[in-house]
């Protein structure tokens, strides 16, 4: 039976990913107990594994932008760690799945990107991210999977759709940007794939791209996650990003396209309003909406 080593297995993905495992010999070790920067901790815990799932990031996009220190700890995770799984994995044969970003992309074409799109990350976070792609790269060609998505969501952790359904208790409106397009990914969905993508032994190492079909932008999103949780999406208003900024710099397109992850045979994911429809019927997401507690719309 394939032993598998879930890192970062206390966040978001990380709990979905281990939900998915369930039944299975899994090792799931939050930040607490496995720190990717050390890396004897990460040799110790590599040890007796098959395949490494490596969700341990450092996701503070603005906080690495504000500050060379936060900017120095988000490269440490997101770059150095993950050459010490990398190493480790080479030393014991051990296949591993890293967690990536379309942060690593420049954002600015109208096509969705392709697996072989070229790097160029417009921000601290997205280049602390290619320095791990860079690091699996080189390391493990034959036995390392990149898989790279985008605008995550789920039921543990903060994220934006929990952000905007919370907001509709204290605001009667709420303005989100209307001009950066992306896929917005239910984390369950993405664990999915991940854990497939580990059993098929035979997909061909290298970059895979795992987000939702379809597109829309932050304004479409939240207009959705209102209607599909009983709220009036006319309280959401558009905006743009020169309206809203912020220290890092966001791609203005985060779609990616699919190619390889089709090629090789592995399930796509659903549209995103199908699984944003599903995963707001789970509790964690109907408790934020109390509808007494909703103010009405502005005139």
């Amino acid at each position: 039976m394939t032993r598998w080593l879930v890192t970062g297995g206390g966040g978001a993905l990380g709990r979905e990913v281990r939900a998915r495992l369930a039944g299975g010999r899994v090792t799931a070790l939050d930040r607490a107990r496995l720190d990717i920067t050390d890396p004897r901790a990460v040799r110790a815990a590599v040890a007796g594994h098959d395949v490494v799932v490596n969700c341990a990031a450092w996701t503070d996009v603005d906080g690495a932008e504000r500050a060379e220190a936060a900017a120095t700890a988000a490269t440490a995770v997101n770059g150095t760690g993950v050459r010490h799984l990398a190493l480790a994995c080479r030393r014991t044969g051990a296949r591993l799945l890293h967690v990536s970003s379309d942060y690593v992309l420049p954002g600015t074409g109208t096509e969705p990107s392709p697996e072989s799109a070229p790097t160029g990350p417009v921000n601290a976070y997205g280049r602390s991210k290619l320095a791990g792609e860079r690091a699996v790269a080189e390391l493990l060609p034959d036995t390392g999977y990149i898989v790279r998505t985008a605008w995550l969501y789920g039921e543990h952790g903060p994220n934006f759709v929990s952000t905007v359904l919370a907001l509709a208790a204290r605001r009667d409106t709420v303005d989100v940007v209307d001009d950066q397009y992306g896929q917005p990914t239910w984390t369950h969905d993405l664990a999915g794939l991940l854990v497939a993508l580990g059993r098929a032994g035979g997909a061909a190492p290298g970059v895979y791209h795992a987000t939702a079909a379809g597109r829309t932008t932050w304004y479409g999103l939240a207009r959705a996650a209102y209607e599909l949780s009983g709220l009036d999406p006319d309280r959401v208003r558009p905006t743009t990003s020169a309206a809203f900024a912020r220290p890092a710099r966001r791609p203005a397109s985060s779609v990616l396209g699919h190619a390889r992850r089709a090629a090789a045979g592995l399930p796509g994911l659903p549209h995103w309003r199908t699984s944003l429809a599903e995963a707001l019927r789970r509790p964690a997401f109907t408790a934020l909406v109390s509808r007494d507690a909703v103010p009405r719309p502005a005139p």
